[in-house]
């Protein structure tokens, strides 16, 4: 599933094709597509007339507005509508398998297009934006922006936390609040009300590298530790939006349909048996919250002492 590094690498190859540009045209093929769209139904199986109203619906907000600077909070992506349009934007949810791909109006047909903007821009004129989801777990929607603290987010995001990269991101209530958890800190991270945009994949390496025991409460680490645990968290999306994502298939690309290879940099997640980069021992594998979980036994040994209150240890 795309996380941080992902839905920014998408944010950033869109942002000066959309940033400016009109809405011409909108085509939804599939309103399976637009689960999130209305959300006092969000979650329902939609009939067909269901879908139909949903489409014709999305489809008219959209076409005609002129789209601002596309926005993320973790895995939440949205493009505004120009200042002084509706307080709307466009929310993008990429779910397992969704791509945004950008394409000049003749170019072919890409697979399992279920929406597609037509689109045109003051300086790189006509283009085409398709909306691409194999499994269907993805969705676009139209949302309300509404207010929190210096930021607009649409109203559907307002339930996560601020991600390590936002600026405005709480470093120290993040420690605060890690010192204050018994759950298992791989459960922590993975908390979107704590932080968000942290999946799988990252949260093992960000372990990996702090040498933290994925089962480790965070009531047992010092604050040093959670503290070089948020560090190590920055550190793993940075070099992975350096190196365009993680792909390990077709289904997650950038808007240009190419794929990252973050994977070929990764420590822990998927090595399961093989040597361990630092000191050589098998990698292992757990199973935490029905999630695949991968460490280093020897450097990520899990603390035996009994678990200690919060503050400096």
């Amino acid at each position: 599933m795309p996380e941080l590094p992902e839905v920014e690498v998408v944010r950033a190859g869109i942002a000066p094709a959309v940033d400016g540009a009109r809405v011409v045209a909108v085509d939804v093929r599939d309103p399976r597509a637009l689960k999130r769209h209305l959300e006092s139904s969000h979650g329902v199986t939609l009939t067909a007339d269901e879908g139909a109203r949903r489409r014709v619906d999305f489809e008219r907000r959209l076409t005609g507005a002129t789209l601002a600077a596309p926005r993320r909070r973790g895995k939440f992506m949205w493009v505004p509508f120009a200042v002084g349009g509706t307080g709307e934007a466009l929310l993008v949810h990429l779910g397992m398998s969704g791509q945004l791909l950008l394409r000049a109006h003749e170019a072919p047909d890409d697979r399992h297009v279920r929406a597609r903007l037509w689109i045109e821009h003051p300086v790189h004129g006509e283009l085409r934006v398709d909306f691409a989801d194999q499994r269907l777990f993805g969705s676009l929607a139209i949302d309300g922006l509404v207010s929190d603290g210096p930021d607009l987010i649409p109203a559907q995001a307002t339930h996560i936390a601020r991600d390590p990269l936002d600026p405005h991101f709480d470093d120290a209530r993040f420690v605060r609040v890690l010192g204050e958890r018994r759950t298992p800190v791989k459960a922590a991270l993975l908390d979107q009300t704590l932080l968000s945009g942290v999946g799988n994949i990252y949260a093992d390496e960000a372990l990996w590298r702090a040498r933290v025991h994925p089962l480790t409460p965070g009531v047992a680490l010092s604050t040093g530790k959670r503290a070089l645990l948020l560090a190590s968290l920055r550190d793993v999306f940075a070099q992975a939006l350096a190196e365009g994502g993680t792909s390990f298939d077709a289904q997650y690309v950038n808007v240009n349909g190419q794929a990252g290879y973050f994977a070929h940099s990764l420590h822990a997640y998927g090595r399961t048996g093989e040597p361990c980069h630092r000191c050589g021992t098998p990698m292992k594998r757990i199973v935490l919250g029905g999630r695949a979980t991968h460490f280093c036994p020897r450097c990520q040994r899990r603390r035996s002492e009994a678990l200690r209150l919060r503050g400096d240890r």
